[in-house]
């Protein structure tokens, strides 16, 4: 499973992979209202992602890395609130979670850390056989995400990435 977090919208994406072969299971966002309070966004978000997670049971989450500029740490505080609360729904439904940080999933699925969404629209479209580019971006962004986490496996501790 592959989440690329946001309070506003979140997007996920869940793949099934069977030898070499990976085919899409289920994708989707995660909306909350922006006019709500926000420990009634953050329900609405962790209550989405563990929905997801309980109708679909995947065995690993692949979750976005935070990314913040210094021009605006309230951002990265909201975001950091996202996570917080995916990380919690995965942490009871005891999946382990890998985090990779945005300019890595583009490296691993396209060759280019800094590609455009549209590289990495078909770069999902091509690994998972789709008829069409995924979207809208949240969700692309999500089976990008969930595509890194197969090819490198989870093992990148948050605290690794930290140092």
């Amino acid at each position: 499973m592959g989440i690329d977090p946001g309070l506003n919208t979140t997007g996920y994406g869940v793949i099934e992979v069977h030898g070499a072969t990976i085919k899409l299971c289920e994708a989707g966002i995660i909306r909350s209202r922006a006019k709500d309070p926000l420990e009634m966004r953050l329900r609405e978000l962790y209550t989405g992602v563990k929905e997801v997670i309980e109708a679909l049971q995947p065995e690993m989450m692949a979750l976005e890395q935070l990314f913040s500029h210094y021009e605006r740490p309230r951002t990265a505080i909201l975001m950091g609130h996202a996570r917080g609360v995916i990380c919690l729904a995965a942490g009871e439904a005891e999946i382990p979670v890998g985090h990779f940080e945005p300019t890595r999933v583009k490296k691993v699925l396209t060759g280019n850390g800094r590609a455009p969404k549209s590289q990495m629209q078909l770069a999902v479209k091509l690994q998972l056989r789709l008829a069409n580019l995924p979207e809208p971006a949240d969700v692309a962004d999500a089976l990008a995400i969930a595509l890194c986490g197969h090819h490198l496996g989870i093992n990148t501790p948050l605290d690794k990435l930290m140092k």
